[in-house]
C-alpha cells in the first residue's frame, strides 16, 4: 500500500482551510492544517510533513518569516507559497529564500495540486530547492543569477533581461509545464500590459541565443497548444 505523502496547510482564514483540506484528502494527500506560523512551526516537528503550503498574509508571525526561521534552521521541507502579491520582482526574492514554488490567490486548487506534485517530484529534503541556488546548470549551459549572467560552453550569451528571468523560471522549474499564462504572470507580473506572444518572442529569442533546435531541444521544448517545458536536468549551487 502506497504511503499518503503528508501536507501541513497554513492559513488563517477558515473558508480556505476548511474546503481546500477536504479536496487535498480527496487528491491522496494526508493533511494537518495549521491557523497560524507559531502553530505551523511547532507542527513541522510534530507532524513531519512531505511539503507546507504556506499562506504569506498572516497575523503575528506571517509566512515568509516561518520561511525564514526554517530554512535558518537548515529545514529544507518543500515549500509552496499562496501569496496576494502580484509583483514578480517581490515573489522571485521569496524563491531566492527558500521556497520551492508560489501560487497567487485566489487559485485553481487542481492547479495547486499540480504544482504540489511537481514539487514533490523535484524536491530533496536535504538540499535547498532550485530556487535559493545562486547558479543553475543544464548541461553546457550556466547561469549565475547573482550576476544576471548566461554561459553556454564557458562563454556568455547576451540574453535581454526578460529572456533571462524567462530561462531563470524555467530552469527553476525542469520537466514541469509552464503555460504562456503563467510565464507571463511570473516573468511580466500579473499587471503588465502584454499578451501571451510577448512569451513566444523571447522563447525564440533563448531558442536563437543557445542554438536550440525545436524539433530537437535540448532545453526548451514546446507543448503545442498549452506552453513550455525546460527538458534539460538542472542542478543548483549556493
Amino acid at each position: 500500500m502506497e504511503v499518503k505523502r503528508k501536507i501541513l496547510l497554513v492559513d488563517d482564514e477558515s473558508a480556505i482551510t476548511d474546503h481546500l483540506a477536504p479536496f487535498l484528502g480527496r487528491a491522496g494527500f494526508d493533511v494537518a492544517v495549521a491557523a497560524d506560523g507559531e502553530t505551523a512551526l511547532q507542527k513541522v516537528d510534530s507532524f513531519n510533513p512531505h511539503l507546507i503550503i504556506l499562506d504569506v498574509m498572516m497575523p503575528g508571525i506571517d509566512g515568509r518569516e516561518v520561511l525564514r526561521r526554517l530554512r535558518q534552521a537548515d529545514d529544507w521541507t518543500p515549500i509552496i507559497l499562496l501569496t496576494q502579491v502580484g509583483d514578480s520582482a517581490e515573489r522571485a526574492m521569496a524563491l531566492q529564500e527558500g521556497a520551492d514554488d508560489y501560487l497567487n490567490k485566489p487559485f485553481d486548487p487542481y492547479e495547486l495540486v499540480a504544482r504540489i506534485q511537481a514539487v514533490l517530484r523535484r524536491a530533496s529534503p536535504d538540499r535547498p530547492p532550485l530556487a535559493a541556488s545562486q547558479s543553475l546548470t543544464s548541461g553546457d549551459l550556466a547561469l549565475d543569477r547573482r550576476s544576471r549572467r548566461a554561459y553556454l560552453e564557458d562563454r556568455e550569451v547576451n540574453l535581454t533581461p526578460k529572456a533571462f528571468a524567462l530561462l531563470e523560471y524555467m530552469m527553476i522549474h525542469p520537466d514541469e509545464l509552464l503555460t504562456r499564462d503563467r510565464l507571463l504572470d511570473a516573468v511580466w507580473g500579473w499587471d503588465y500590459p502584454a499578451g501571451t506572444r510577448t512569451v513566444d518572442t523571447r522563447v525564440a529569442e533563448l531558442r536563437r541565443v543557445l542554438h536550440d533546435d525545436p524539433d530537437a531541444p535540448r532545453y526548451v521544448d514546446t507543448v503545442h497548444g498549452e506552453g513550455y517545458r525546460f527538458v534539460g536536468d538542472v542542478e543548483g549551487t549556493a
